[in-house]
């Protein structure tokens, strides 16, 4: 299923002599952390949950040694849709264990897009809860099992609610079975081979499963701890969810690299993630503008302090400069970071540095990651210059899943990644990024299709031609704004009746805009593309 992975031989030799790309896979990684560190704790979550590095490596070698009696192989792949719980690390490393591929699903994801994305992996199993915040997942997964044949097994986690049907539950699966020993753990894999697929968006419309090495996962997450000086001492607060890029490889990962441990908290609340990363004396944090957005405002507002947080990792939108200012007043450094799923953050700015960019910058690459910025022609351009950013390194994936076409328009055969975000580049390699080429809406660090929602809107009552962008917003980076034509006589056209119409076709509401401009007529270029740029200098009149 893998054999389209697409790396440049150049660079993998490269690499090898290096010592970037190793044998070593990530359970090689992890089995070296356990021995090493067993007794020091891994995880905590906030539902109660503790693991120490031993605890954990028995608790996912008992998933692993199910998973190999079901039937599971080497390569077969694993999916599990779970909240920011610490059985979503179990799972993880139980895959590791077994040599299976690790598929972490969004939560927001409903039947459409678990066929398509477990029917693309080919997934064999499924791990989720019985239910979770107003959804029954247990319903969701049933209603779609018979249309993906590969799945064999569903697996309930029923800490919320009761199962309704006679499905295996991880409890008992952790009660009944003994772990799997070190020799009978799959040590056959390499560092090439795919270790995680994670689901993105992109400007084709719908997901893409990102094929990342274990080669892909475990250099940057190494490299990474080693460029914030982090140590086995360190304590990460970790508020964003773990199937993305940034739970996955910055929390999961990296932490277990080198025996730190992870904090977890289910649903973000501000306040209780102030009182968490106290009670757990948490070091640094990482995730979306949001987050750092909402506890700096509760420490003005209500006071409070966070005095062993040392630093927060920042993505998804720019950092500006006033909230590195205010974050300082807490002794945190606020530092900007940048990448995606298939080059994982790879550009960030040093603690070290923080102050004194002051949110001028996303920063400079990593050490083993080359980035050029281009202009149309894909010539190098200089300092000062906007043009694309483009990133070449040990970290990028090795391609998007059964869509060649898809890899090959965005990962050149010199391996370059084209990421579509226009920057602009100092004498220094730091890059500010100043737009997107890709028709992208980062909104609270997820990434959503502007096309896609744009889509959604077509047949909505008294709707004449409409377009979306993403419109600044403090907190979430972006928000999503429709520009639409009113038909004849639908001049009263609202947001609301948008809405409803939306919610009456079961669009979801992530992709439901925030606000509706109506206008006589959306611009368009002579091939009929939109001038979203006009509409950008629109809003912001209407806004001041």
């Amino acid at each position: 299923m893998f054999e389209e992975r697409k790396i440049n031989e150049k660079l993998r030799q490269q690499y090898r002599e290096k010592g970037y790309w190793t044998d070593q896979t990530l359970l090689d990684c992890w089995e070296a952390t356990v021995e090493k560190f067993p007794n020091r704790e891994y995880v905590v979550d906030d539902r109660g949950f503790r693991y120490t590095y031993k605890q954990m490596d028995e608790a996912a070698g008992r998933v692993a040694a199910f998973l190999v009696e079901t039937g599971i192989r080497p390569r077969d792949t694993v999916s599990y849709q779970l909240p920011i719980w610490s059985e979503f690390v179990m799972l993880t490393i139980a895959c590791f264990k077994a040599g299976a591929v690790a598929h972490p699903i969004a939560m927001s994801y409903e039947e459409k897009e678990l066929i398509r994305s477990m029917n693309v992996t080919e997934s064999r199993a499924y791990f989720g809860p019985t239910f979770f915040y107003k959804t029954d997942y247990e319903s969701r997964i049933l209603a779609v099992k018979d249309q993906i044949p590969t799945l064999k097994k569903i697996i309930l986690l029923d800490s919320v609610r009761e199962r309704q049907h006679a499905l295996p539950v991880l409890r008992e699966i952790l009660e009944k079975y003994e772990p799997l020993k070190k020799e009978e753990c799959v040590h056959t894999l390499t560092g090439e081979d795919v270790a995680v697929i994670l689901c993105t968006s992109g400007t084709t419309g719908g997901t893409k499963g990102v094929m990342l090495s274990h080669d892909n996962v475990r250099y940057s997450e190494d490299t990474f701890n080693k460029e914030l000086k982090l140590t086995e001492e360190d304590i990460m607060f970790m508020p964003a969810p773990l199937h993305h890029a940034t739970g996955f490889h910055h929390a999961v990962i990296a932490t277990m690299l080198h025996g730190a441990k992870i904090v977890l908290q289910q649903k973000y609340c501000c306040r209780d993630a102030i009182d968490l990363m106290n009670e757990e004396k948490c070091t640094y944090s990482m995730g979306a503008t949001p987050f750092i957005y909402d506890i700096l405002r509760e420490l003005d507002t209500n006071g409070g302090a966070l005095p062993h947080l040392k630093f927060y990792l920042c993505g998804g939108a720019p950092v500006p400069g006033y909230m590195v200012q205010r974050a300082w007043k807490f002794g945190i450094l606020l530092c900007e970071v940048y990448g995606s799923t298939e080059s994982v953050p790879h550009v960030f700015v040093r603690p070290e540095e923080a102050l004194a960019l002051n949110g001028t910058t996303s920063g400079r690459a990593m050490a083993g990651v080359e980035v050029k910025v281009v202009d149309d022609d894909g010539n190098e351009v200089e300092p000062g210059t906007p043009g694309e950013e483009l990133s070449r390194g040990p970290s990028v994936f090795v391609g998007y899943l059964k869509a060649r076409e898809i890899t090959d328009g965005v990962l050149d055969d010199d391996g370059w990644f084209h990421s579509g975000d226009l920057c602009v580049m100092d004498e220094a390699g730091n890059i500010h990024i100043i737009g997107r080429k890709k028709d992208m809406i980062v909104r609270g660090g997820e990434n959503l299709n502007s096309n896609e929602i744009n889509d959604r809107l077509e047949g909505c009552p008294g709707m004449g031609d409409h377009t979306i962008i993403g419109m600044p917003d403090d907190r979430l980076g972006e928000r999503i704004c429709a520009f639409a034509v009113p038909l004849p006589g639908n001049e009263n056209l609202c947001l609301e009746d948008v809405i409803a119409y939306l919610k009456g076709k079961n669009v979801p509401k992530r992709f439901w805009p925030e606000r509706l401009e109506l206008i006589e007529r959306i611009p368009h270029t002579g091939s009929g593309k939109v001038k979203k740029y006009l509409l950008q200098e629109e809003l912001k009149k209407r806004s001041s």
